[in-house]
């Protein structure tokens, strides 16, 4: 009986990886798990980008709203699915970089539990300021700031979020001191910068990109390490400070034991939907990047931003509560 059940289970396991070797992946439908609630950036990504996913493969994606607790809630339903490639999350990197440093008690490791998936686009922040702000460039910026430390605000959307992050190593990698004003969100940190309630906000282009048409507001610089196309005549700040790049690295986060073949076939979905000019404007429109990469790609712009935010974290004295 005992051999019976061996030979059982290895026919079961062959039957596995011969379904997974052929052309049959997806055969059903494949659930994206997003850690926020419906409207979020996270949500709108995937479901513009999971709209043309489904049209490719041909089977339906499914959107699961699990919000609440910084990505916790979302990252225990995932570990309680199946690793069979039809269940992953989408999220930004917040809730593998930032949750773990706000947080006193997570109910899982990051590194352990979950598996990078597809990297598929990026968000990148902008320092903007009120018009009245004497400030033209970043560099006018920095010498105001310096000129007046901790008398220039600056709004972020939270305590502890990456907008407030940023906000630190901003500090600290210019040498100044900016007085620090959480909000609930960029619904309303951007209004008050509006309002001349703060001096400056950290912001993704969607929030900003009206006002700044309008002259309500000023881009001063983005919070990266390249120039970005949402905003080619802005000068990044990691021009003049190495490895200085803070956005909301969008992607695609599975188990360890998803099967490489859904891996592979995702990764080149994806790759070539971040291609199409159209899903390119679609993606400007709300201030996202495309990127189209793969795993290894994935896993190293989420360890390099959870180390960096750590550290930031660290020299700003932001603890787990």
């Amino acid at each position: 009986m005992k051999l019976f059940q061996f030979f059982l289970c290895i026919g079961f396991a062959l039957q596995v990886n011969l379904s997974f070797g052929n052309d049959a992946y997806p055969s059903r439908s494949i659930k994206f798990i997003v850690p926020y609630a419906v409207g979020g950036l996270p949500d709108i990504v995937i479901r513009r980008v999971g709209q043309r996913l489904s049209e490719r493969i041909g089977q339906a994606v499914v959107i699961d709203n699990l919000p609440g607790a910084g990505g916790i809630n979302a990252g225990q339903a995932l570990i309680n699915l199946p690793a069979d490639g039809y269940n992953f999350i989408f999220s930004d990197s917040a809730m593998l970089s930032i949750t773990p440093l706000v947080f006193n008690k997570v109910p899982y490791d990051v590194k352990k539990d979950f598996l990078p998936i597809s990297y598929v686009a990026k968000a990148p922040f902008f320092l903007a300021v009120n018009p009245k702000v004497p400030a033209k460039n970043l560099e006018e910026f920095i010498q105001l700031a310096k000129s007046k430390p901790g008398e220039i605000s600056c709004g972020s959307s939270g305590e502890g979020s990456l907008h407030h992050l940023t906000i630190e190593a901003m500090q600290i990698a210019f040498g100044i001191k900016v007085l620090h004003i959480p909000y609930k969100g960029t619904g309303q940190s951007v209004p008050a910068v509006i309002a001349g309630q703060v001096d400056c906000v950290l912001a993704a282009m969607p929030s900003l990109a009206g006002f700044v048409a309008s002259d309500r507001v000023r881009i001063l610089a983005s919070a990266s390490s390249s120039i970005s196309p949402l905003a080619p005549n802005v000068k990044p700040m990691g021009q003049d400070i190495k490895d200085f790049d803070y956005a909301f690295l969008l992607g695609v986060i599975g188990k360890p034991g998803t099967p490489q073949v859904a891996i592979d076939k995702l990764n080149a979905e994806f790759a070539e939907i971040m291609k199409e000019p159209e899903m390119i404007q679609k993606l400007a429109v709300i201030g996202v990047e495309p990127i189209g990469q793969g795993s290894e790609a994935f896993k190293k712009a989420l360890d390099k931003d959870a180390e960096s935010l750590k550290n930031t974290a660290k020299k700003a004295g932001i603890t787990p509560k």
